[in-house]
């Protein structure tokens, strides 16, 4: 991964897809457009953290699998970000450190609209606007962020 000399700089090469894996667009619309599948379930980190018990139910129903209320509460007690972020299995502390650049973390803070704190005006109206250039005709509803 190149290292960028600002966010804005970063901001340009996530935009155009000289990113590591490409295009952010382009991967999206490419799971987006099988939302209908009986094997996909969609879901957003907003979704989930607006109601994670409805969130983990739902993927339950997917799963076909039906969990005790014992169980549930496991499972939400070790999928709560403070559990991952602590949890060597899942924070990638144990990943090797030359496949991320200097500085890089894996977590953050585990909240929704962070990105508020770190675009500018422009940059949120113009990802908006190519956002939904390049979305058109998938609802709305599948990008929950505001």
């Amino acid at each position: 991964m190149k290292n960028p000399q600002s966010l804005q700089q970063y901001y340009e090469w996530f935009i155009q897809g000289s990113v590591p894996y490409g295009s952010w667009f382009a991967h999206v619309q490419s799971w987006m457009s099988m939302r209908e599948r009986e094997n996909m379930l969609v879901l957003s980190y907003e979704e989930l953290k607006k109601d994670t018990r409805s969130t983990v139910e739902k993927i339950c129903q997917f799963l076909g699998k039906k969990l005790d209320p014992e169980e549930l509460e496991l499972v939400l007690e070790n999928s709560s970000y403070q559990a991952m972020k602590e949890n060597t299995m899942s924070n990638y502390s144990m990943a090797n450190r030359n496949n991320f650049p200097a500085g890089v973390l894996m977590t953050r803070k585990g909240i929704v609209g962070d990105w508020k704190n770190h675009f500018t005006v422009t940059q949120a109206e113009d990802f908006d606007k190519i956002l939904w250039e390049k979305m058109a005709g998938f609802p709305p509803a599948l990008f929950p962020w505001d």
